[in-house]
């Protein structure tokens, strides 16, 4: 027990510390990309810290099982350079118990894994979304940006204003183009309207969101010809499409583990398998790592690192390939991701015990040669 302790100690120390490290970058290279959509004018400033809360879930599910194998990689790495694990080994410990110390803990990590996946990630993506919908759906005036011009990507609507006043939410100076639907096919028609004011409207009955222009001119026509139609106002009301904020895999992820356990769809069965390959990619990766961490002196605790993170990596892309053929039906979802997780099982388990192996054989033929 006292080896146990010792090797869950040293293993989980710097399970943490490299998991924490791995967050925060992963964290910051986040909230600097939400910095930008906030400066300009995506959603509001106030949500931000809510959208980085409900997004630390879903990068936590995958930074653990990394955090997991490089720490086994650097603690016993360690313990190898400093001479502890040869020790270890003359005092009758094997590879087979230093296995078992090793599953212990990673075991216990898995199971945190799997209830981040299959439960709190999902809770926390579909917040994200609805909180994202919300506030762009709400954002009026609160993030305009003015002097800047601004492009909806879904709609094709370019918008520029000189002034804003957050108090009053009103706006100076609206300038507005996009797309306009045509009768024929042939013509490109864009709607332009310039306007002194306007404001951001929400309907109360149908909830619904208006852009109220005051006293300004709209041309319709295409460009490159002369016939132009041309209006004056002194008010106009826009109806604003919604923002459609879910991406294929947040919708699938964001959907409870409950309702894809009873769905035939090959899409929801793919979230699913996704789900508890996070928690199996663990103790399969701590088997591997256990594996790739014994070295010495001369080559030292960094020399299998390369490998090791590139064949992490093969692991990981593997898994993720197959997500995407399962959803799409170009692979059977049996035995779906279960295939990869069972050949790298297999390649953990040849690493292992390949010394043994190779010299078991050796000592084989010998005797047959003797």
């Amino acid at each position: 027990m006292i080896l146990f302790r010792y090797l869950a100690g040293e293993m989980l120390k710097t399970v943490v510390a490299v998991t924490v490290t791995l967050l925060l970058i992963i964290m910051s290279g986040r909230f600097v990309k939400y910095l930008a959509q906030v400066a300009s004018g995506d959603f509001a400033p106030d949500v931000l810290f809510m959208v980085m809360l409900y997004r630390l879930p879903n990068f936590l599910e995958v930074v653990l099982p990394l955090g997991v194998f490089i720490g086994i990689l650097l603690s016993y790495g360690r313990l190898y350079v400093d001479s502890e694990m040869t020790v270890m080994s003359a005092c009758g410990m094997s590879r087979r118990r230093l296995m078992i110390y090793t599953l212990v803990p990673a075991t216990a990590v898995a199971a945190v894994v799997a209830w981040v996946s299959l439960w709190v990630t999902p809770t926390g993506i579909q917040a994200y979304v609805d909180l994202l919908a919300k506030s762009r759906a709400d954002i009026g005036v609160k993030a305009a940006v003015e002097g800047r011009f601004r492009v909806d990507k879904s709609s094709g609507r370019v918008t520029y204003i000189e002034s804003a006043d957050r108090e009053d939410q009103t706006m100076q100076g609206v300038f507005v183009a996009q797309p306009e639907v045509s009768g024929d096919d042939d013509r490109a028609l864009i709607s332009v309207v310039t306007a002194d004011r306007g404001r951001f409207q929400v309907d109360d009955a149908t909830g619904q969101r208006y852009l109220v222009l005051d006293k300004g001119v709209r041309y319709i026509g295409e460009p490159g010809h002369m016939d132009y139609q041309v209006t004056r106002f002194d008010l106009l009301r826009q109806l604003l499409s919604d923002p459609e904020v879910k991406t294929y895999r947040q919708e699938l992820d964001g959907m409870d583990t409950v309702a894809l356990l009873g769905s035939p769809n090959s899409e929801d069965i793919a979230a699913l398998q996704w789900r508890f390959s996070l928690a199996l990619l663990v103790p399969i990766a701590a088997l591997i790592a256990v594996s790739l961490s014994k070295t010495n002196h001369r080559r030292g605790r960094y020399s299998k690192m390369f490998p090791a993170f590139l064949l992490y990596m093969i692991y990981l892309v593997s898994l993720n390939a197959a997500r995407d053929a399962i959803a799409k039906g170009q692979w059977p979802t049996l035995p779906g991701m279960w295939i990869i997780h069972a050949v790298f099982l297999v390649l953990g388990l040849l690493l292992l015990y390949w010394d043994s192996m190779t010299r078991h054989w050796w000592l084989a033929w010998r005797r047959g040669r003797a």
